[in-house]
């Protein structure tokens, strides 16, 4: 059972930006992954989610040392969205803020798996970031909200590239919901898009290698200014819903010409 406080009883504990990974001088960009979570929950952040966007964070690090990009992982303070308080928006924030008081006025992606993809979208309306890439990111059951994802806002998203990617398979959140929030915000912001990987589920473990590609490609052409994949590049110039329903092919980033 999901640990209850009252509002006025939460544990006092701070967010976190992990060490830095990649360019720690002349900082040119910065990537913040945001982990998954729990729909509830006050315990300390989780070790296990954290654990799994390691290697992500480590890949993008890699790639992104000629372009001088750093890497952090935002630990938040409890593992749940709960509720209203939507405590990792907050966090992710507050990541933010740190990042521009450590760097200066550098460009941010915000890069969300699971809750941390709902929390990228919903903090993408920050000054400092330009791109958001939401990954299998949770979105509230209608069954139990109804209409919370036709109120999930978007316009904070406008001006920012943004890149959803999601399984059709996915037991844990819907990929129609996803869908459903991508097609809002792409009719005030044309560059959006959304990757389906199909028959893949919540985790998207059969096909991490190309989503991972895809991450990387995405990040790089936003902060570091490289060209776009071909898949990419066409999937944020198609109309709806060609553009929002865009398969990820098998051997996306090895196989596959730019």
């Amino acid at each position: 059972m999901a640990q209850q406080a009252s509002p006025d009883r939460l544990p006092d504990r701070e967010a976190k930006l992990g060490r830095p990974m990649g360019e720690r001088r002349s900082v040119q960009g910065v990537v913040l992954l945001l982990p998954g979570g729990e729909p509830r929950g006050l315990r300390r952040r989780s070790a296990v989610s954290v654990a799994a966007a390691l290697p992500l964070a480590r890949r993008i690090a890699r790639a992104g040392q000629e372009e001088a990009l750093a890497v952090h992982l935002v630990h938040y303070r409890y593992r749940g969205w709960n509720g209203a308080a939507a405590h990792p928006v907050a966090d992710t924030e507050w990541a933010v803020d740190e990042v521009v008081r450590r760097y200066g006025d550098v460009s941010v992606c915000l890069v969300g798996t699971d809750v941390g993809g709902r929390a990228a979208l919903r903090a993408g309306g920050h000054p400092a970031v330009s791109a958001v890439l939401a990954i299998a990111p949770w979105l509230p059951d209608p069954a139990d909200e109804p209409g919370a994802v036709e109120r999930e806002p978007v316009a904070q998203l406008a001006g920012r590239r943004v890149l959803l990617v999601h399984g059709t398979n996915d037991e844990r959140s819907d990929p129609e919901l996803s869908y459903r929030l991508a097609e809002r915000a792409k009719k005030t912001n044309a560059d959006v898009c959304r990757f389906e990987v199909h028959s893949d589920g919540h985790g998207l473990h059969q096909h991490r290698a190309e989503v991972t590609a895809l991450a990387e490609d995405f990040v790089l052409g936003t902060l570091g200014g490289r060209d776009f994949a071909r898949p990419l590049a066409d999937a944020l110039a198609a109309p709806p819903p060609l553009g929002l329903r865009m398969p990820l092919a098998a051997g996306f980033g090895s196989s596959l010409p730019r």
